[in-house]
């Protein structure tokens, strides 16, 4: 019989999106961030930047737009998602990402703590590098199912 331990290590499937600059302007219009440098390149290059930067949150657009949904992830780690919490989740930054970038991902099981009572604690840990194949991005989450 299968346990929540054995998933430690599973590794999905990678995935690839582009930074649209369109997306980046939809996100800081979502969440009321008026700053030009996500909207305007001239804005972006006269605070420094390469081209329009990404917004802290804004790989959840390539995972939403370009990964597997979060239905699949959790029939793949088979998880009752009735069942589940979502416990945190984690950003760290190594380069800056760019419009126009292409971003490859792959998501990873680092850890799995199952307690006696039937419940399991799961860390993922998704690594984000851009086309020159430059960490770029971690992000981290853990996920709590529920006995």
């Amino acid at each position: 019989m299968a346990t929540p331990e054995d998933k430690k290590g599973y590794t999905f499937a990678p995935y690839s999106g582009r930074v649209e600059a369109g997306k980046i302007r939809e996100l800081a219009l979502a969440i009321g961030d008026e700053n030009p440098i996500y909207t305007d390149e001239t804005k972006a290059k006269e605070e420094g930047f390469d081209a329009i930067p990404i917004l802290p949150s804004f790989m959840e657009v390539i995972d939403m737009w370009a990964g597997p949904s979060f239905e699949d992830l959790m029939e793949q780690l088979e998880i009752d998602m009735k069942k589940l919490l979502h416990g945190e989740q984690e950003y760290e930054y190594f380069a800056p990402v760019y419009a126009g970038d292409m971003i490859h991902a792959q998501t990873k099981v680092t850890d799995v703590k199952a307690k006696r009572n039937g419940m399991a604690i799961y860390t993922l840990e998704t690594v984000y590098r851009n086309q020159n194949n430059e960490k770029v991005m971690t992000a981290r989450q853990v996920l709590v199912k529920m006995p």
